[in-house]
């Protein structure tokens, strides 16, 4: 099967990308508005790109002609929070993708309790295993629509106590979801563990 992408829609290519380029991570963002309204967004375009600072980046799309919620407020406080859920946090997060008008704030609409981040304004979910503060460090415009992926550097990590075992995350017990396409998300399946390869050293630490 061949598919020509200069012959399709952006909707068109988004419903086919989003169904090859799985499963997805997401970054569940809470951020301020400049009135104080707490944001609550999943973003599913979400990887690291630096260790050391730790840095993570996002992808912003549009709702409709203007950018979401979450692109305004990033850029107009240069703070935010990126949250990993887990299994029990499935249907919030999917609920968390409505979308609302700048004014309502989806954390209260919710019924999500927070916690006072530590290095930032932004206050964190108190539910989510993992949270991390961030600091908003560069912008970056892609495509016809120019999405915006944006970059962040972590100042704090939060993760639930049992987490991590010997400086490693125990995945298992995080129990992350995972987008795919469509209104679909997926758990963590069989993990196979394979013998370790030589790689040379990131830093001395």
């Amino acid at each position: 099967m061949r598919i020509d992408p200069t012959e399709l829609g952006a909707e068109r290519i988004y419903r086919l990308m989003t169904g090859i380029v799985v499963p997805r991570p997401i970054a569940w963002v809470t951020s301020l508005s400049r009135s104080g309204v707490l944001n609550l967004a999943p973003f599913s375009a979400f990887t690291f790109v630096s260790q050391k600072p730790p840095m993570l980046a996002i992808s912003v799309g549009r709702k409709g002609a203007d950018y979401k919620d979450t692109a305004h407020n990033i850029l107009d406080t240069e703070e935010y929070v990126i949250h990993i859920a887990d299994t029990p946090l499935m249907q919030a997060v999917h609920d968390s993708s409505v979308e609302h008008p700048p004014e309502i704030s989806e954390v209260a609409e919710l019924g999500l309790e927070t916690l006072p981040s530590e290095r930032i304004k932004v206050p964190r979910l108190s539910v989510a295993p993992v949270a991390m503060e961030c600091r908003f460090r560069q912008c970056l415009e892609f495509g016809d629509a120019r999405s915006r992926l944006i970059v962040g550097e972590v100042v704090m990590f939060h993760l639930r106590d049992g987490l991590v075992n010997d400086g490693k995350v125990e995945t298992v017990a995080l129990d992350p979801i995972a987008r795919i396409g469509g209104p679909r998300y997926a758990r963590l399946g069989e993990i196979v563990t394979l013998h370790g390869v030589f790689q040379t050293p990131k830093s001395k630490d």
